[in-house]
């Protein structure tokens, strides 16, 4: 297995958050969440957490974001700065706009909230991610038992994250991961996630070098990648998360070869 490129400290600090969204998912009140599984809708590719009913807790995702940011700054002191003051701006309608706007991915908004007040841009966004994440997971697993397979090009079925993991399991079953909600799905060994193509002949594994536990596929129709680890090869199988954070190479080797996270059908004269 390839060393990950991401460093120590960083891999720490994602295994710590990890355990801090499995504790505040221990807190949330299980019956907040009320899924509405619209089969229609779903197989239109409308994400199963859009069409659920969610109860946020306000006061509990405010705390959260506080918990979030001392966990940064004991990582890194040079974050406090930066950090002053978040708190303070994300009162009860700035907390619903964050959990909206991170719901439906608004980097655009998230990036404007930070030059309003004078931010830099990753942190609003980062934030609002990491807190939202306990109640996507939590609608996941109340979900999955539903969750049989995806609608190509249309993300994960539960959260609507654009699909770019899968894993091998058993026998080299292919089993598709989500690192956002942790849903996970069966798909066919030669299957583009992104606009469903099949055919072997424009479907391709490229390997890496120096990693027997990865591959990518690569999709020419559309041009679309996902990242494909043989977790069998693990002694302990690391979370979607970790596994995603890990393997951010086989990401850059994709997309320095021309291949995207989203895929998009190319045009023809």
């Amino acid at each position: 297995m390839k060393k990950s490129v991401v460093s120590k400290e960083y891999q720490n600090l994602q295994k710590e958050i990890i355990a801090l969204q499995e504790n505040w998912k221990e807190s949330i009140n299980p019956e907040s969440i009320i899924p509405n599984l619209d089969k229609t809708a779903m197989s239109a590719g409308v994400p199963a957490a859009a069409l659920t009913s969610i109860n946020f807790e306000i006061s509990l995702f405010q705390q959260w974001i506080k918990e979030i940011n001392e966990l940064l700054i004991k990582h890194n002191p040079e974050l406090e700065t930066k950090l002053a003051g978040i708190s303070s701006l994300v009162n009860e309608i700035t907390a619903i706009r964050w959990i909206d706007e991170a719901f439906s991915f608004n980097s655009v908004y998230f990036a404007s909230f930070a030059e309003e007040n004078g931010l830099e841009e990753w942190i609003p966004q980062f934030l609002a991610e990491t807190a939202l994440r306990p109640y996507l997971q939590l609608t996941a697993e109340k979900i999955q038992h539903e969750i049989i397979h995806a609608v190509p090009g249309a993300g994960c079925p539960v959260c609507g994250e654009p699909v770019r993991l899968a894993v091998l399991e058993d026998e080299g079953k292919k089993v598709m991961t989500c690192p956002r909600c942790l849903a996970h799905w069966n798909a066919k060994r030669i299957e583009c996630a992104h606009c469903g193509n099949d055919d072997h002949k424009t479907i391709q594994f490229l390997s890496i070098e120096g990693d027997a536990s990865s591959q990518i596929q690569v999709c020419d129709k559309c041009t679309g990648y996902i990242k494909v680890i043989d977790t069998r090869q693990y002694l302990s199988k690391p979370s979607a998360a970790m596994l995603d954070l890990n393997s951010i190479h086989l990401d850059f080797v994709a997309q320095e070869q021309g291949y995207q996270a989203v895929g998009q059908m190319k045009e023809t004269n």
